[in-house]
């Protein structure tokens, strides 16, 4: 049988069209025994690289190309219907000059020529040319089109033009998809066979050359149903929709067999396609790193000489002029590895940015994962963490045993990191700079509400399947259905809809569905990206994008960095940005003292509420264990708290303590476990105790990490055998070991008690190595990166010195930066209030963008963060600020911009209480006058014709102030809103609850009765499984309606301090609670989470109520009796009579018990309880107790 190629093929990188996995693809070409098969995806490169190193792996020829699409017109023509895609058109790279002529033209379709579709033209095809075959492709092409359109002229001159540029390496291109299917577009094939029979003629008139191809959308023929689907996805049409765009189900990729039957009666065009793959050489897309040039100054002969340079005087910077022997040898073997390798242009480039942010003022990150290892990388000041004082190891960045790139990644607080950006855009050139493209796949989820679209499957269906679908990244259909009993069940269900949904859903999982761009991967080339590297324009975005995603970037070369926004960067900015205003003062946050007692006091105390890494419930409970005392155990802490480790925490508190033995298994490890309490913490402690113990090189250290980190068997293995041999003939690990009576070899095993060594247990050598090496196995499940420890815990440690020492500053800026995220918000205004911190509203006399701190040291809103008052509005009013405050309303209308400061920014400032300081309560600014004009709008209208006259009378020859009067508005009387009305608007405009919350009044009754907040319940329901929940909030929302079987029900959202939550009222609970459904009242609700009753068989949890009162009733239908917990210390005779005097007043006289715990500093406890006296819970009872700290007070 003849040999057969496919030549044109989509795969699901011609997005939303083509259905085939690359990998399966491949696959079926081996399988098949073709010798070679094309790519050929829609206008782009996206898959090419993934598709080149399957063939290639596979012993297939891989032809890289692309279906472009051809203008009509110019590229450049962007205005008519027919500019919006173009004619198809194959092309395919013949040789690596081909490849980089196919790049320039799948980048140049984006970047000049993208409208509605990646656009080429014949300007670009004949500029490059050199090294392309061509076909005609399908029927959007140029010839085709012509033929269909009995345009005899066009047709003649397209096919001379192609001929006259590429000779025999164009080819006319003939296929054929007959189909029977009723429902399938039967016209394709007609059209097919019409432009065929035309095809033939003109291959014999202009001497041109037939393949057959069969335009591959998908793999096989059972694939035709999902990739219709697709279809519609990418369309928005239904699947039976009689007008949708159709397919012949003919577009899979055929064998060799079922290829040479279709085109039995033209077998040359079949042996045509062996001719192409022929002439297609065999070429290596991956090349060497490509450093881009770095401008060296004058007296430097390289890039090498300058970097020791920096490098010398940054350390000298760092340790002083007579710099000691050992880091002299660490910066000579780091700088010898970094020329050895080639990489001193990458470290200046990044020396470069690096200092270039930090003189724009931005904030830039000690540092995060391994480059934090290297002391070149501190010298110059890439890095601020000393590698040497905490035991970081280049190697781990840089194996000198293996050429790999290096991995710097930079955070840049979040407002600068656009500043880093556009600064190396400018130094380097638009041109050699890029953002990493991304591509989003059909997850398990999406994919079945996305098919459930296109089926016409009720919504809440949709939703209840993909709910039984697991939650996690690494979840798939097929996976679910063999773990999830009911989601199987679904899939076989009699239901043909909801079985069909599931089928093609896992058929199309995993399909790619959108392209993005990589949160913070950049590109640097040393030329022109289009040489080394397809690129395209995406909308909204300055940079170019690759259309090779991150996996292969580096493969061709390109020097790939990762610049990072860190909001907790962008929170230290505006701390000292806050301290400046508030206070004078400059801090230099690089600067501050590492051993701060204020800053471990609050680390100890678990107030690291804020705190970068260390906000978490179970880390403060830790830290209050811990009581760390030094930066260290922060970096441990910071290790440890993640799955797998975190069950070492108390070993490692314990053993701070002196409560739990520190045993070490040789006397050599004590060195490097000596700060980790003899536990191994990172993997850079095994890979010191590898060197010290077995002898291995710097190089082997870091291959057993990454071995052990990857679960390498083999290289362990050999590995093991290794550090076997050299802990042996190691002379300080062999020291002390004695023989045994039996002759059984050495043995030894010590612990340390006193400074001496005892021992411990006798054993052999090689036991002892393999208990090491054990250990080691074990540890590297969990075992964490140093470099990235130390990094974050030092940022951790500037937030909490910040939060320390200016609490204030802190945390307003805490509040700017996650205005965002409301239940956040919610946590760090109640933080604000155990810190005894006033949060203030917004003021138009203090107020600035964001949070700050006012004199008087309370955090004070920013006006930015009223919705509706842009910054443009705000920075107006604090321009005009500046001349001295606003005196009233009227001098405020008076002299702001009113263009941006309009009508509506004034009633969200007047609603929010921004204009509070001006003695008018807010509602006063909405009544309205006898015309029915509210004050608010008067007060706009005065402003800008006062302004307007004051501009006319200025532009007057001898124009004065007294020349204009204009009559400022009567101010009406009006009473204040009520409470409610109030903080309901006021959350309307910021969000949150501001001067107040409707559920302040009942915070004890919450905080005593209820054993679940609303967040709690809403984000993690399992928790609560099978046990009696008390929930507490206002109603908000009441949404009615009736069942299907005529009921009436009802969804009642209520909210608590922490979040909303929504809950179900149907049938008897309807009729039940159907009196509590009133917005603004403030219930207590009892009820149980249990497994959802309907429908049957679900797994999902609910909660079910039982009960609900009015919250201001539980007081009284509740509590029995007070509980007042006192330290013996603080039981003063003030204390004593303050509280007999508030116990026995007149008005605080009841029938609750009173129950007194005295509490002694070994926690001893005495317990007893007032026979005489007893009480009730006054208002003034209640807050004497709140506001003394000595005394715990309880209701129970």
């Amino acid at each position: 049988m003849t040999k057969f190629t496919h030549l044109h093929v989509h795969s699901q990188y011609s997005i939303l069209d083509g259905a085939s996995k690359i990998k399966r693809m491949i696959d079926k070409v081996k399988e098949d025994g073709m010798p070679a098969v094309a790519l050929t995806d829609h206008g782009n490169m996206f898959g090419i690289k993934e598709f080149h190193a399957a063939a290639t792996s596979s012993g297939i020829k891989p032809i890289l190309g692309i279906e472009a699409y051809v203008a009509r017109r110019s590229r450049f023509d962007k205005s008519e219907r027919q500019d919006r895609s173009g004619y198809h058109l194959i092309i395919l790279a013949k040789n690596k000059q081909g490849y980089h002529n196919l790049m320039r033209l799948a980048s140049l379709g984006y970047v000049d020529g993208f409208y509605y579709k990646p656009r080429i033209d014949r300007e670009l095809l004949e500029k490059y040319h050199e090294g392309l075959i061509i076909s005609t492709a399908c029927l959007g092409g140029e010839v085709p089109q012509h033929i269909m359109n009995e345009r005899w002229a066009e047709l003649d001159e397209t096919i001379t033009w192609y001929k006259n540029l590429f000779g025999e390496d164009y080819y006319l291109e003939i296929m054929r998809h007959k189909t029977d299917d009723p429902v399938k577009n039967a016209d394709i094939y007609d059209n097919q066979e019409l432009c065929n029979k035309k095809i033939l003629e003109l291959s014999k008139k202009h001497d041109v050359k037939v393949i057959a191809t069969n335009d591959s959308h998908f793999l096989n023929e059972e694939d035709a149903d999902a990739h219709d689907l697709l279809i519609c996805l990418n369309t928005g049409k239904d699947l039976d929709d009689p007008t949708r765009m159709r397919y012949t189900k003919q577009e899979f990729l055929k064998t060799t067999a079922e290829m040479s039957e279709l085109f039995a009666d033209v077998p040359e065009a079949i042996a045509n396609t062996q001719e192409i793959t022929d002439k297609v050489e065999n070429y290596e897309l991956n090349v060497p790193p490509l450093m881009p040039d770095f401008p060296i100054p004058e007296g430097f002969e390289n890039a090498d000489a300058f970097l020791r340079h920096l490098a010398y005087e940054g350390a000298h910077e760092r340790w002083g002029e007579d710099l000691p022997n050992d880091i002299v040898e660490r910066l000579d073997f780091e700088l010898e590895t970094i020329k050895k390798m080639g990489f001193p242009g990458y470290f200046l480039i990044t020396w470069d940015f690096i200092k270039a942010a930090r003189e724009m003022g931005v904030i830039v990150g000690p540092g995060r994962g391994s480059a934090a290892g290297s002391a070149v990388a501190y010298c110059i000041k890439i890095t601020n963490i000393d590698p040497i004082k905490y035991d970081l190891l280049f190697e781990r960045f840089l194996n000198p045993d293996r050429i790999s790139m290096p991995d710097v990644d930079i955070d840049f607080d979040d407002d600068g990191r656009q500043q880093v950006l556009d600064w190396v855009t400018e130094k380097y050139g638009h041109e050699k700079v890029s953002h990493i493209v991304t591509f989003g796949t059909m997850a398990a989820k999406s994919s079945i509400k996305d098919v459930a679209r296109v089926l016409k499957l009720p919504l809440s269906e949709a939703n209840r399947l993909a709910k039984l679908v697991p939650d996690g990244p690494k979840v798939n259909l097929a996976k679910a259905f063999k773990e999830e009993p009911e989601l199987e069940k679904e899939r076989t269900s009699d239901d043909q809809l909801v079985a069909q949904t599931l089928g093609f859903a896992e058929s199309l999982e995993g399909s790619v569905r959108q392209t993005g761009v990589h949160a913070c991967g950049i590109l640097i080339g040393r030329d022109d990206l289009t040489e080394h590297i397809p690129i395209m324009q995406v909308k909204g975005i300055n940079l170019l994008v690759t259309q090779y995603d991150g996996r292969f970037v580096e493969d061709v070369g390109m020097l790939k960095m990762d610049f990072l926004g860190l909001k907790t960067l962008s929170i230290i900015k505006d701390t000292l940005a806050n301290i400046k205003l508030s206070k004078g003062i400059d801090v230099v946050i690089d600067d501050i003292p590492i051993n701060d007692e204020k800053t471990f006091e609050l680390f100890s105390h678990g107030e690291t509420t804020g705190i970068f890494q260390f906000e978490s419930p179970g880390m403060k409970k830790h830290l209050k264990a811990l009581k760390p005392n030094r930066f260290e155990d922060l970096v441990a802490m910071n290790a440890l708290y993640r799955p797998g480790p975190m069950q070492y925490i108390p070993n490692f508190v314990n053993r701070k303590h002196g409560t739990e033995e520190i045993i070490y298994d040789h006397p050599i490890m004590e060195k490097y476990l000596k700060d980790t309490y003899g536990i191994t913490v990172y993997q850079e402690q095994v890979m010191l105790q590898s060197r010290a113990l077995g002898g291995f090189t710097r190089g082997m250290s870091d291959s057993l990490r990454k071995a052990m980190g990857k679960k390498k068997k083999a290289e362990m293995d050999k590995l093991k055998v290794q550090f076997i041999e050299g802990c042996l003939a190691n002379e300080e690990f062999m020291e002390g070991f004695e023989k045994e009576v039996k002759g059984k070899g050495k043995t030894f095993k010590v612990k340390l008690e006193d400074d001496k060594e005892v021992i411990r247990k006798i054993e052999k050598a090689e036991d002892l190595i393999d208990k090491i090496w054990s250990d080691w196995e074990a540890f590297a499940q969990y075992a964490f990166n140093k470099s990235h420890s130390v990094c974050y815990a030092y940022i951790a440690y500037q937030t909490g010195y910040l939060k320390a020492h200016y609490p204030a500053e802190f945390m307003a800026a805490v509040l700017s930066r996650n205005l965002s995220d409301i239940e956040k918000v919610t946590i760090f205004m109640d933080e604000c209030k155990r810190m005894r911190l006033p949060v203030l509203g917004p003021d138009v006399n203090e107020s600035y963008l964001r949070f700050t701190v006012n004199k008087e040291g309370a955090v004070r809103f920013g006006m930015a963060a009223v919705k509706g008052v842009g910054e443009a509005a705000v920075e107006d009013i604090i321009r005009e600020r500046e001349k001295g405050d606003f005196k009233d309303i009227f001098d405020f209308v008076e002299r702001v911009n009113l263009r941006t400061v309009n009508k509506r920014t004034l009633e969200n400032l007047a609603m929010s209480g921004g204009f509070d300081s001006f003695n008018l309560n807010r509602s006063q600014y909405f009544a309205c006058d006898e015309f029915d004009t509210p004050f608010i709008e008067l007060l706009s209208k005065y402003g800008n014709k006062l302004q307007s006259e004051k501009a006319m009378a200025q532009q007057t020859l001898f124009g004065g102030v007294e020349d204009y009067v204009v009559t400022p508005p009567k101010v009406p009387s009006s009473g204040e809103w009520n409470k409610l009305e109030r903080l309901n608007k006021e959350k309307a405009l910021i969000g949150i609850y501001l001067s107040a919350h409707p559920l302040d009044d009942y915070r004890l009754e919450i905080d005593s009765f209820c054993n679940a907040s609303l967040a709690e319940l809403s984000t993690d329901m399992l928790q609560f499984k099978d046990k009696d929940i008390s929930i507490a909030g206002m109603v908000t929302a009441i949404r009615r309606g009736i069942t299907r079987t005529g009921n009436p029900f009802a969804i009642v959202n209520i909210e608590d301090f922490t979040d909303s939550y929504e809950l179900p009222f149907f049938g008897k609970d309807f009729l039940e609670f159907n009196n509590y459904f009133v917005e603004g009242l403030s219930v207590f609700i009892s009820g149980r989470v249990q497994q959802r009753t309907w429908p049957k068989d679900s797994t999902e949890l609910e909660y079910k109520i039982k009960s609900i009162g009015l919250l201001s009733d539980v007081l009284e239908q509740r509590v029995k009796r007070i509980t007042l917990t006192i330290p013996l210390m603080s039981l003063t005779q003030e204390i004593v009579n303050e509280m007999e005097n508030c116990l026995t007043h007149e008005d605080n006289k009841g029938n609750l018990i009173v129950d007194f715990v005295i509490v002694d500093e070994g926690k001893m406890k005495l317990k007893m309880f007032s026979r005489t006296c007893k009480v009730k819970l006054s208002p003034e009872l209640i807050e004497y107790f709140k506001n003394n700290s000595e005394i715990d007070f309880k209701i129970n």
